[in-house]
């Protein structure tokens, strides 16, 4: 293989010796520094299914690298498993752990001056993390996605990680048995990889595809199953012709790719999480992006795919049914996919779909053709008004009637709200406003699983609003807006909302709305007095500090104009 920049900087000069040496001790001979040097991003670990299986995808990619000539360097990123630290503080790493991902994976690629990077990773945040990273460092990168769960079963239905959330509600409205609740708790998950459903981890690997940073068909493969270990393999193969070419990140994720990535997202239904994930993606890789970008692609592009949360099936049936290559292909059919864009392999996204049916096939339900969309815009509604003047997120498919308006029931910690559900103290017709949970409030916008799912199997998941300054699972549904921004711990019209008050949410009208008059919420206002820091000190005191508002990605990796205009010099 030829030299390049990186392998360069090891090789050449007398100086580099000790540089070398060290090499020398992970038994590199002296031929090896003229090869690629690859680093590995690894998210094994056995804190969750969803990462418990990756080791043998990067032995994979390993064993890929090295044949091709390369070197391979393997380096561990960490996770948080959003299911189970979901309802406890351990949600609030969540979000930040995927700045934390990122920051790993440009430390250790530029650390270490690697010369290209497969980044492999599984639960909901190393998708993001990664990319993320990738679109900083800008160096040759493909993203590997550890693979998704088959779906759990029990008496005869299907079951993901979200029907043990939802059980808790039907079992304690005494619409379920002790053998079912303890049966679904024990059968939901029956394997490694991520949660079944289109929730936050199949949503941001299946829109991966689309961005042209991930083969296709790769993001509905089970973790378990062999095709997923020849598409690691495939996929380090890749990267090392990316390496060859020098094909980067930037010249993949661009305006336009990012539209054809939030349109799959819209057709499958996707998670109201890539909202903030996009959002972060965008401006790691320096492109234009606004909150309101999703709003346009929202009203052009259909949901066409019957999947979890609001539908009936799971990922591993979408890739039985053609997966994410053929959905695509309806969107570029349709005029909906912008064809030309790059992809990792070196071809367009139109050259890749190239030998892919233009229409899905008739013995399946999965996947629908455009003239028989499920709904006729996309699911992820930007709703604006007094109480969300910088924009909230609503999904507002699988519901019959996507307006409410009733009053509040103000709670500032899940745990509460959650109390007061399953106790029956929130009635038809309720909002609830769970508030000082954004990203600097929460602190790290903690997703709001638990009381979702209990509504649901309460059966008020359409008669009872929930508006909050945090996040969602991917896996939730219902009348339910998140994201809200301006957050309450920055003053935001969400802190100045009092028990009783009227809110109208309104999918329609895209209106997020306190029914208070404008002189009593300055009044308001005036008297509200910010709350302590709940973190001092630690991951999460630094993630309070540094993060972005809601609406431009709750992440640090920014910098405001106005703090930019007081620290850099005019000359500059």
């Amino acid at each position: 293989m030829p030299h390049n920049r990186r392998s360069q900087n090891i090789t050449q000069g007398v100086a580099r010796a000790p540089n070398r040496s060290m090499y020398y001790a992970l038994g590199y001979k002296k031929e090896d520094f003229d090869k690629p040097m690859i680093g590995i991003a690894n998210g094994h670990s056995t804190i969750t299914p969803c990462n418990a299986g990756l080791q043998r995808l990067t032995d994979a990619a390993v064993s890929a690298i090295t044949s091709t000539g390369a070197n391979a360097q393997t380096f561990g990123t960490p996770t948080i498993s959003d299911g189970m630290s979901m309802g406890t503080e351990g949600m609030k790493y969540s979000l930040v752990s995927r700045e934390v991902i990122s920051d790993c994976i440009e430390t250790c690629v530029q650390g270490q001056w690697m010369d290209g990077v497969v980044v492999i990773g599984g639960c909901d945040k190393n998708m993001p993390g990664g990319i993320m990273a990738l679109a900083r460092i800008n160096v040759p990168g493909i993203y590997v996605y550890g693979g998704t769960i088959r779906p759990g079963n029990w008496k005869g239905k299907d079951l993901t990680i979200v029907s043990s959330f939802e059980a808790v509600g039907e079992f304690t409205a005494g619409r379920m048995t002790q053998e079912d609740f303890e049966g679904i708790e024990r059968n939901a998950c029956p394997s490694t990889g991520s949660c079944g459903g289109m929730y936050t981890a199949n949503t941001m690997s299946s829109s991966f595809e689309a961005l042209g940073m991930s083969l296709l068909y790769s993001s509905t493969m089970a973790n378990p199953d062999d095709e997923k270990i020849a598409s690691a393999g495939a996929s380090a193969r890749v990267l090392i012709q990316a390496v060859q070419n020098d094909l980067k990140p930037r010249d993949i994720i661009t305006r336009q790719s990012i539209e054809n990535a939030i349109s799959l997202i819209m057709a499958t239904g996707g998670s109201t999480n890539a909202v903030l994930h996009y959002l972060a993606i965008a401006r790691a890789a320096e492109v234009q992006w606004s909150i309101n970008d999703f709003e346009r692609i929202r009203k052009r592009v259909p949901v066409i795919c019957n999947l979890k949360p609001s539908g009936q099936y799971v990922a591993t049936d979408l890739h039985q049914a053609g997966g994410i290559p053929q959905v695509l292909k309806i969107l570029l059919e349709a005029d909906l996919l912008h064809g030309g864009c790059l992809t990792i392999t070196g071809k367009t996204i139109s050259e890749e779909l190239r030998n892919v049916p233009g229409q899905p096939r008739n013995d399946q339900q999965v996947i629908f053709p455009i003239n028989k969309a499920l709904y006729s815009e996309g699911h992820l509604a930007i709703l604006k008004g007094n109480l969300a003047e910088s924009g909230a997120v609503a999904k507002i498919t699988g519901l019959k009637n996507p307006t409410i308006t009733g009053p509040a029931r103000i709670f500032s910690n899940e745990q509460s709200a959650l109390k007061a559900i399953l106790s029956d103290q929130i009635k038809a017709g309720d909002i609830i406003v769970l508030r000082y949970l954004g990203p600097k409030g929460g602190p790290g916008m903690p997703e709001m699983l638990a009381p979702t799912s209990a509504l649901i199997g309460k059966g008020l998941g359409e008669s009872v609003g929930l508006v909050t300054d945090g996040r969602f699972s991917g896996g939730t549904w219902g009348m339910v807006v998140g994201h809200v921004s301006p957050e309450a711990f920055v003053g935001g019209t969400i802190a100045l909302v009092q028990e009783g008050d009227l809110i109208t949410i309104d999918a329609y009208k895209l209106l997020l709305q306190l029914n208070v008059d404008a002189t009593e919420l300055a009044r308001r206002r005036t008297a509200w007095v910010q709350p302590k820091p709940r973190y001092t000190r630690g991951v999460l005191a630094k993630y309070a500090e540094l993060a972005s508002p809601a609406d431009k990605g709750a992440t640090t990796d920014w910098i405001d104009k106005d703090v930019l205009d007081i620290y850099v010099p005019k000359s500059v």
